[in-house]
């Protein structure tokens, strides 16, 4: 009886919650909760900045970006672009996971890059890069509540990720997370430890059937265990190449682990995530430079400097391009299309 009871209770209507949430095609808006907690940590973020900052000498970060060897800035490019690459799976396995199969990967790269470098700069990804996904895939057939959908996906494959490399992370190196969080190396160890247990008992409630969130129009079918190991993969792929080029960026002196490194990127990536703060912007920087005080900071903020410009603003610039351009094809083929129509008539 109990069994029977619990397997009629409706299990949350996330993707219905992002459609209604997404901008243009979609109805509502963010909710005061989420805008109080980016306002927060924004003005946090802000707070930390200008503590840290206030007598640096910009002639010295200038020094330090002319003095980057090109081929540090090269290999920071080549990793950023792997991380690029790695965030065209998140919208083709979402693709596959909500049936679309028939969408192929340089839609869904296109429209990967695109959504990505212009909601990571507008900030409030899940929504920007939503409207972005619903344009392109628009011409594919795609619903709103595909969209969302995929954004569920996707955003799982954010999360899991961020929770598997940052709970390692944490275990292997509880220090260098306590930089940031200002936790005790044995707190960290456990939260590392809890959040290994939570994604592994995640994988274990996948195995014995079919999971399904959502009801009607608005199912989602789960990825299976199997999958879900995949989709785990990507996550970690996406946050391992981002911080490869952040490491590659970092002063020669003092030395630094690249584990260090790695949970200073996710934890300063994730803070920027619940700021909704374009690109970021402050939030990002303002975590590395309290993880990381050992470096002279005109040094690390060069550094920071041209990790911005090769992650959020070069990828930014070609993503409109690509949509400029793509928005005038389709406009040359409508008034081609119109132009035979209309001799057709005559």
């Amino acid at each position: 009886m109990i069994r029977s009871t619990f397997r009629r209770m409706p299990l949350p209507n996330v993707t219905g919650f992002i459609a209604r949430s997404m901008p243009g095609p979609a109805r509502g808006g963010w909710s005061w909760i989420g805008i109080a907690m980016g306002l927060a940590v924004v003005a946090a973020a802000g707070a930390v900045l200008f503590h840290i900052l206030r007598d640096i000498e910009i002639d010295r970060v200038l020094s330090a970006i002319r003095s980057t060897p090109p081929q540090t800035i090269v290999l920071a490019a080549v990793f950023i672009g792997a991380s690029y690459v790695t965030l065209t799976f998140y919208d083709y396995f979402s693709l596959h996971t909500i049936g679309r199969r028939e969408v192929p990967y340089r839609i869904a790269a296109m429209a990967s890059f695109t959504s990505y470098s212009i909601g990571h700069n507008l900030g409030a990804t899940v929504f920007t890069a939503g409207a972005v996904r619903w344009r392109i895939y628009l011409f594919w057939g795609l619903s709103v509540i595909d969209i969302a959908k995929m954004a569920f996906i996707t955003g799982l494959t954010f999360w899991l990720g961020n929770v598997v490399v940052l709970s390692i992370c944490m275990i292997v190196a509880p220090a260098a997370a306590g930089a940031v969080d200002q936790l005790p190396p044995l707190m960290n160890r456990v939260l590392g430890v809890t959040g290994l247990v939570v994604i592994g008992g995640y994988v274990v409630w996948l195995v014995p059937r079919e999971r399904t969130i959502g009801a009607g129009a608005w199912a989602v079918t789960l990825p299976d265990a199997r999958l879900t190991l995949v989709q785990i993969g990507i996550g970690v792929l996406d946050l391992g190449a981002g911080g490869l080029a952040l490491y590659t960026l970092l002063p020669a002196e003092p030395a630094t682990d690249f584990l260090t490194a790695l949970v200073i990127y996710v934890t300063a990536t994730l803070l920027g995530f619940l700021s909704h703060a374009p690109g970021s912007l402050g939030v990002f920087e303002a975590a590395v430079l309290i993880a990381l005080p050992q470096y002279a900071k005109e040094q690390l903020l060069a550094a920071l400097l041209i990790f911005r410009c090769l992650y959020f603003v070069l990828p930014l610039i070609l993503a409109l391009i690509l949509l400029m351009t793509r928005e005038f094809w389709l406009a040359r083929q409508s008034s081609y299309v119109n132009r035979r129509k209309e001799t057709a008539r005559r």
